[in-house]
């Protein structure tokens, strides 16, 4: 019963955060697929983003006020855009600084796994000191007001952007992955690295330029999240954990898997809340996924970023 009265209401919420969960999971999915890595430090992508967001919405914008029209159009392009400019130079520099001294003296992956660890560790330690370690709202950007209802459910203008902004940058991003020459090294080095480097595939610049897709994805969801919530220097632990659930329950290595796997965890975790008390939200997220692996242990679509992304 508590489904069917409340099951719209949480639906519309539920996209929204599996939406941001999503974009959080193909930078996980992107790198594992290339190198075998579980990027822990991608959860600091994300929280950089969130807070390069926050400065350039506060530089934007008066206390007090909130655009309206064509300038709540460019504030919002602007701080998201900042955000995954970020995002993109700090994977950047993540895999330049951290992982690629570790491959290239054919370090053992527990090696790359501590590393990640001791970076992400490292980067919101250092945000807390450089920013604060209160929460903070990013400054209104529109007016969030309710656009339409759908089976009685509002649906304000706050969840239409996030939610249109994940699936344009999902399509866009498939599109690339299918269609691009760029595409097509990323996946010939998710098969076979050594075979991809000898038809005269650059794995450096290809390793690279997969971090700064995925930190321009996270980037973003970083400063979307902080419009939903806040922005805060652990922002990136929890979204992080469960976004990479979502690679894993979608089929880490697999791009479309990454994006189901997102949207399924956001809708199963807020539809929950109508039947039980919100303290086990993050339980029934990870319940989900043991359930599902249980079952299917390559995840809903399957391993392989190279043969189904």
């Amino acid at each position: 019963m508590c489904l069917t009265d409340h099951f719209w209401q949480f639906l519309v919420p539920g996209v929204t955060l599996g939406a941001l969960y999503a974009l959080i999971a193909i930078g996980y999915t992107l790198v594992y697929g290339v190198l075998q890595l579980i990027n822990f430090a991608h959860s600091e992508v994300f929280m950089t983003g969130g807070f390069a967001g926050l400065f350039i919405a506060q530089a934007l914008t008066t206390p007090g006020t909130t655009p309206h029209g064509a300038q709540s159009v460019l504030f919002t392009l602007a701080g998201l855009l900042g955000g995954a400019a970020f995002g993109a130079a700090v994977a950047f520099l993540l895999e330049r600084v951290a992982y690629r001294p570790l491959r290239r003296r054919g370090a053992p992956r527990l090696v790359y796994l501590i590393t990640a660890i001791g970076a992400s560790l490292f980067l919101f330690n250092l945000a807390g000191k450089l920013f604060g370690r209160d929460r903070t709202d990013v400054p209104a950007l529109y007016a969030n007001r309710v656009v339409f209802t759908l089976f009685g459910a509002q649906v304000r203008v706050q969840q239409l952007v996030i939610i249109g902004t994940a699936v344009v940058m999902m399509v866009l991003l498939d599109r690339v992955v299918n269609r691009t020459r760029l595409g097509s090294g990323i996946r010939a080095v998710a098969q076979d690295a050594q075979t991809a480097s000898l038809m005269g595939v650059n794995i450096d610049r290809v390793i690279s330029q997969t971090f700064v897709i995925g930190g321009l994805l996270g980037g973003a969801a970083g400063f979307l999240f902080g419009t939903y919530l806040n922005v805060h220097y652990q922002m990136g632990f929890l979204p992080g954990i469960k976004a990479f659930a979502a690679a894993v329950l979608g089929g880490i290595g697999n791009i479309r898997g990454a994006m189901i796997g997102g949207l399924l965890l956001g809708v199963v975790e807020s539809v929950s809340q109508s039947c039980m008390s919100s303290q086990w939200i993050d339980v029934v997220a990870f319940v989900v996924l043991i359930l599902v692996l249980m079952f299917r242990p390559t995840g809903i679509l399957g391993r392989g970023l190279g043969r189904a992304a």
